[in-house]
């Protein structure tokens, strides 16, 4: 269909209650597969990538498989860089053609995330590009993004929104990155109360692990975006590592593509959960 800005699948899915899956993507298979999936059942999608992962894949080449996967697809793809924390970075994938990026400010002082936020929003909104930012710190670890987790402050995301006008507004409720040694314990009030104070769309970061009746409980209380990364990466891994048992194999194409035959099978379930299935 097209090869599109996040910003109005988004807003969609926020008017239907439901929520965009964002799923990251480590190189060609998961590309495929995720589009794959979101073809199958009709959802819009958003792809990912962090710093690391655009930087190993270069973001000139994310793009260029991306692009001409999503123009020959039939649902809109969004491809989104993700937590990026430096304006000149940010830039640089605006040049090479990303249609949505996160600026994370989020480990600064609360006023110079807003100052940060600012100008990428100032830069961004000329070239139709979606710009995401988060306030608060979702815990965990993905690739070079290592924190702790620092619950939204309610007020202050309020005035986070106001003065940034940022697109689509990520908020720490307990989530974390990679996989959780027990079950989370997310502040579903906390949610409540920040959606009753801004109407941007919100997302939800590492939803990898998070049983899914607690991610559709995110998104009845407005979530319109879910962030999915390490849940693929172990699935596209586990598939290869089974494949590769048999010593025989030595086409890549061989252990590569079960690798995406598995993330496709659970993008496709992460559709479901996100409600998103014939929203596209």
């Amino acid at each position: 269909m097209a090869f599109v800005s996040s910003l109005e699948m988004i807003q969609k899915a926020q008017q239907g209650g439901y929520a965009v899956p964002a799923f990251n993507a480590e190189n060609l298979e998961m590309v495929q597969a995720i589009i794959a999936a979101a073809e199958e059942k009709k959802s819009p999608v958003m792809i990912q990538t962090t710093p690391p992962t655009a930087k190993y894949l270069t973001l000139e080449a994310m793009v260029g498989m991306t692009r001409a996967l999503a123009e020959k697809a039939s649902v809109p793809v969004a491809l989104h860089l993700d937590h990026c924390s430096n304006f000149d970075d940010v830039m640089k994938a605006l040049r090479a053609g990303y249609t949505s990026v996160m600026i994370d400010g989020s480990k600064l002082p609360f006023e110079e995330n807003i100052a940060l936020t600012k100008r990428v929003v100032e830069a961004a909104m000329p070239m139709g590009v979606t710009v995401e930012a988060e306030l608060g710190t979702v815990g965990g670890k993905e690739d070079n993004v290592s924190a702790g987790i620092a619950y939204t402050d309610i007020e202050e995301a309020k005035t986070f929104v106001e003065k940034t006008n940022v697109d689509i507004f990520a908020v720490a409720i307990g989530t974390a990155h990679g996989f959780y040694k027990g079950e989370p314990m997310l502040d579903f009030e906390r949610l409540t109360a920040i959606r009753n104070q801004v109407s941007t769309p919100l997302v939800l970061h590492g939803g990898s692990g998070v049983p899914d009746e607690k991610v559709q409980e995110t998104i009845r209380r407005g979530m319109s975006k879910v962030n999915f990364a390490t849940e693929l990466r172990a699935a596209a891994t586990k598939a290869v590592r089974e494949a590769l048992k048999d010593e025989a194999i030595i086409d890549p194409k061989k252990f590569m593509g079960p690798a995406r035959d598995a993330v496709k099978a659970l993008c496709i379930e992460k559709i479901r959960v996100c409600g998103s299935e014939n929203k596209a």
